[in-house]
């Protein structure tokens, strides 16, 4: 009797979780899902603003596709994001465990730092784009007033063929690693301390503390870290948009930034289906292999 009553219990309890998360689940569906399925949708089409009748024109599904292939440009772009993506993500891990490991150490002045490492990531993208347009710009630029009154000739970053593509990972490393910092500092502040301890009366060195127990026990968590930073570096848009614009040339033209322009500027919304839906695919099957070759059940334990 008391398992049949704890069963109905269950089961009444689920049935009331469902009903509460199913109105979230619908506005997710609503803003989400069926964008998603008009994109794949419109991925099959030739479709052109300057020709409507192209909008449900499945006639050859999979001609946008083949441009996918036959695009030199689109190549580039693709070869321009690894680059953005691989040095903004290793950078900003780098960065943010460095700083994680330094403020664990808690003192007064580190505590207060916090807040002061915090503030890149908290302003809003365009913010720090114009923020580093300021900065890039020679002739306000106090960071170029400096490097003048050293008698230094620095050309403007965005606009140098050399330097364009680092200005953009300068710049979405200094606004997002305090997110690496934040989860590695979380990670960080549930180690057990009788580890540590252990490991200092056996005689560990601070390097052999970090490099063994440290390291592991974070692996996780910087993998997670990892995983979210390129997810969301294969979205960099607005620092492109403001700071260079895909210039000089394309050197900093990212898949989804040419995108943007086949659609917006070309109205060859057909052919940008395609490429984001190639995009789309790419990231996850991309994440899955980084999941499977770290190890994601290693990484937990």
């Amino acid at each position: 009797m008391k398992s049949s009553a704890a069963g109905g219990f269950r089961r009444s309890q689920h049935r009331f979780f469902a009903l509460c998360v199913a109105p979230s689940l619908a506005v997710l569906a609503l803003i989400t899902l069926l964008p998603s399925l008009y994109l794949l949708a419109t991925s099959f089409t030739p479709l052109n603003l300057t020709r409507p009748e192209t909008q449900w024109d499945f006639s050859q599904p999979f001609v946008s596709y083949g441009q996918l292939v036959s695009d030199s440009r689109l190549h580039n772009s693709v070869w321009v994001q690894i680059k953005l993506s691989f040095w903004t993500v290793v950078l900003q891990l780098l960065i943010g465990l460095g700083l994680a490991l330094l403020l664990n150490m808690r003192t007064r002045l580190l505590d207060a730092l916090r807040t002061v490492f915090l503030i890149p990531m908290v302003l809003p993208p365009i913010v720090v784009a114009i923020i580093w347009k300021v900065i890039y710009t020679p002739d306000i630029s106090p960071m170029h007033g400096i490097f003048r009154a050293l008698g230094w000739n620095v050309p403007a970053l965005i606009t140098d063929p050399d330097w364009a593509l680092t200005s953009i990972i300068i710049a979405d490393t200094w606004e997002w690693f305090p997110f690496t910092m934040l989860m590695v500092l979380a990670g960080l502040q549930m180690m057990p301390q009788e580890l540590l301890d252990a490991a200092k009366v056996d005689g560990a060195t601070p390097w052999q503390l970090t490099r063994y127990i440290t390291l592991p026990f974070i692996k996780g968590v910087l993998l997670v870290a990892g995983l979210f930073r390129l997810i969301d570096s294969i979205k960099a848009f607005p620092l492109i948009f403001i700071l260079t614009d895909g210039g000089p040339g394309n050197l900093t033209e990212v898949t989804n930034y040419y995108s943007y322009l086949q659609a917006f500027n070309f109205s060859y919304l057909g052919f940008s289906s395609a490429i984001t839906i190639a995009l789309l695919a790419a990231t996850i099957v991309l994440s899955w292999v980084i999941v499977r070759m770290v190890g994601w059940g290693a990484a937990v334990d």
